[in-house]
């Protein structure tokens, strides 16, 4: 089993947890993207959903395979939103942001009653940071925001490169306009204390540390899909 197989195991298991009538938010990634294509085929024969999508490229995805959406002002409250991630840990911490969608996706996460986490075996580790942290930055006073980022590293004894993303020859630009630093820190031992002070310093917008947001997460791995509860 290839690797998009795999991402297509975990999005048929995520499928089993949609029904009729939910409020859904869709998440951003190439497994993300897998979810979209098996629910628009199951909206094809009958399922009544109404998606709220987490970034502009889900967004056109869904269009294009027929899934009906709405805004999040539209739909302020969410019944499920299923996603991908870049790590998940035991306790179903994760990083997200891979796909440059992760304000959007943690704004839907957070207004949905549950999320679902739908990755292969690759992602799940036992602490955070192999994969670069995405951290959301405002443009104005970057580099000021760069070393108050510097500094809060230092504080918590983390080291490594903090890499402006680029896209072409220019600057990376998320949907909302800023920009992403990704954070090669190798490991977290402290996420919270990581998140609490990024979220403290005024130029990030966002970061790609998902604590406490996920109640379920489905592995694909060669022998076929399993669920993983937080602690478990």
């Amino acid at each position: 089993m290839d690797a998009r197989q795999m991402k297509i195991k975990a999005a048929e298991a995520a499928l089993s947890y949609v029904e009729d009538g939910m409020r859904l938010g869709i998440g951003t990634g190439s497994t993300a993207d897998e979810f979209v294509r098996l629910l628009a085929e199951k909206i094809a024969s009958g399922l009544k959903v109404l998606g709220v999508p987490t970034s502009e490229r889900t967004a056109r995805l869904c269009v294009e395979l027929g899934v009906p959406l709405k805004s999040l002002d539209e739909l302020p409250e969410l019944d499920l939103t299923i996603d991908g991630a870049d790590e998940v840990d035991g306790r179903l911490w994760l990083i997200k942001g891979a796909g440059g969608a992760l304000l959007r996706e943690k704004i839907v996460a957070a207004a949905s009653a549950r999320m679902i986490v739908i990755a292969d075996e690759s992602k799940v580790v036992e602490t955070l940071g192999a994969f670069a942290l995405p951290i959301e930055v405002n443009p104005f006073g970057q580099a000021a925001t760069r070393i108050a980022i510097d500094k809060l590293a230092s504080r918590l004894g983390l080291t490594g490169d903090l890499d402006l993303r680029k896209s072409g020859d220019g600057v990376y630009m998320t949907d909302g306009g800023h920009h992403i630093f990704d954070a090669s820190f190798g490991r977290i031992p402290d996420a919270e204390a990581l998140s609490t002070g990024l979220n403290s310093i005024p130029g990030v917008v966002e970061h790609g540390l998902f604590i406490n947001m996920a109640s379920l997460a489905i592995i694909a791995g060669p022998a076929g899909a399993r669920t993983l509860e937080a602690n478990t």
